[in-house]
C-alpha cells in the first residue's frame, strides 16, 4: 500500500520564514521516513505569490486529489498550525470531502492541541528566552475563534513556571496591544524583548511586530516610553518545538492504529 505524508501549512511569502516551515517538515519526515513526503499551503494569496516567483505549492484539496490520482491509499496529514482555529476548521472540512478516497487516513492535531501541549510550550519557551531583566512579550497572530483563549492560557502557564516577566499578546485577537501595555505599566517594566509566538518570523513578525511604521508593536511601545528589542525567530526554528510536532504525528498515527484493531 502506497503511503504518503502530507504536511499542511498556512505558508509564507518570506523566504527565510519558509525555511522555518521546512525545518518542521523535515522533522515530520524523520518521524515517518517510510512515507513519501508532500506539502500543501492553505493560503491562496501565498500560493499566488510563490507561483509568480516560479514555485508551485498546491492547496490542500489539490494535493489530496493528486495523491488519489497517484494511487496513494494510506495518507497521514500533519498540520503546522498552532491552534484549533478557523484555518483548522477549514482543513477538517476539506479533509472530510476527500477522506473516502483513501483506505487509511489520519488528520493530525495543531501544535497547542491540549493542556499538556501548552504546558510543554511553557517549558520550551524559557529555554529560548531566558530571563534577563527585560519584559518578554510574545506576539501571536490571534483570532476571533474561541481557540484564541490559548494565548492568555499560555501566559498563565508561563507564570506558573515562575516566569512573571512574560506577557502574551496578539495582532488580531485578545489580549491586544492596549491589554499588554497596561500590564507592562502596572508591573513597572522599562524595557521589552519582542518575539513572535508564530510558526515563522514572516510578514506579521516583520511588519506588525518589528516594522518601522508607527502602528507596529515596536513603534507603539517605543512611543509609550519603553526600550524595545526584537528577536526574529519563529517557533519552527526551535528543535523542541519540532519534537512536539513529531510527537503529535506519532500519537495521531498510534490512535488510528488502535481504532483500526
Amino acid at each position: 500500500m502506497k503511503q504518503a505524508l502530507l504536511v499542511v501549512s498556512f505558508g509564507s511569502s518570506v523566504a527565510h520564514a519558509r525555511r522555518e516551515i521546512a525545518a518542521v517538515e523535515q522533522a515530520l519526515q524523520s518521524e515517518e521516513p517510510g512515507r513519501d513526503f508532500f506539502r500543501a499551503y492553505t493560503s491562496p494569496t501565498i500560493r499566488r505569490i510563490l507561483q509568480r516567483e516560479g514555485e508551485q505549492v498546491p492547496g490542500l484539496g489539490e494535493a489530496l486529489d493528486n495523491l488519489r490520482v497517484q494511487g496513494y491509499e494510506d495518507v497521514a496529514v500533519a498540520v503546522t498550525h498552532l491552534l484549533y482555529g478557523y484555518e483548522y476548521d477549514r482543513i477538517q472540512q476539506e479533509v472530510q470531502a476527500h477522506r473516502a478516497n483513501f483506505r487509511k487516513f489520519v488528520l493530525g492535531r495543531p501544535l497547542a492541541a491540549d493542556t499538556e501541549s501548552l504546558r510543554e510550550l511553557a517549558r520550551i519557551l524559557p529555554e529560548r528566552y531566558p530571563a534577563h531583566g527585560d519584559a518578554l512579550v510574545l506576539l501571536g497572530h490571534g483570532t476571533e475563534h474561541p481557540a484564541n483563549m490559548m494565548y492568555p492560557a499560555l501566559q498563565t502557564a508561563l507564570r506558573l513556571t515562575g516566569r512573571n516577566d512574560v506577557y502574551v499578546g496578539t495582532v488580531e485577537g485578545w489580549p491586544g496591544f492596549e491589554d499588554v501595555l497596561s500590564q507592562l505599566r502596572a508591573d513597572g517594566r522599562g524595557s521589552v524583548l519582542l518575539a513572535p509566538f508564530m510558526l515563522v518570523a514572516g510578514d506579521h513578525a516583520r511588519n506588525d511586530m518589528a516594522g518601522a511604521d508607527s502602528d507596529s508593536w515596536k513603534s507603539r511601545l517605543e512611543a509609550a516610553g519603553f526600550e524595545v528589542r526584537c528577536q526574529m525567530d519563529g517557533l519552527g526554528s526551535m528543535e523542541r518545538v519540532r519534537d512536539l510536532y513529531r510527537a503529535h504525528l506519532r500519537s495521531s498515527l498510534e490512535a488510528e492504529e488502535q481504532n483500526g484493531i
